[in-house]
C-alpha cells in the first residue's frame, strides 16, 4: 500500500493530499530512511512522523483498503509519540 494511502486509511492524516505533501517534504521516515509518498508501506515496518511539533513513531500491524473510524488505530501501533523540548 502506498504511504499516502496508509496514513489516511489509518487516519492519522486527515486527507490524502496533507499526506503526500508531509510525506514529500521529507518529514516521514520507514524504517528510518526518508519516503515519498509513493513508498510501500509493509506489515511491520516502523513509520516515524514529524507534526509541527511533535515527533510520532508508529510500527504496521495491519493493512487495510479502508477502515472504519473504530478500527482505525488496529492499523498501527505507538512506539513513542514525543513532544519537542520547548514545548515542555
Amino acid at each position: 500500500m502506498r504511504l499516502d494511502k496508509f496514513l489516511k486509511v489509518s487516519r492519522l492524516i486527515k486527507r490524502r493530499s496533507v499526506a503526500k505533501e508531509v510525506a514529500d517534504q521529507g518529514r516521514v521516515l520507514i524504517n528510518d530512511i526518508v519516503a515519498k509518498s509513493s513508498a510501500t508501506v509493509k506489515v511491520g515496518d516502523e513509520i516515524t512522523i514529524r507534526y509541527g511539533n511533535r515527533t510520532l513513531v508508529i510500527k504496521v500491524e495491519a493493512l487495510k483498503d479502508s477502515t472504519k473510524k473504530e478500527d482505525a488505530d488496529s492499523m498501527y501501533s505507538v512506539l513513542a509519540n514525543e513532544r519537542s523540548a520547548d514545548e515542555v
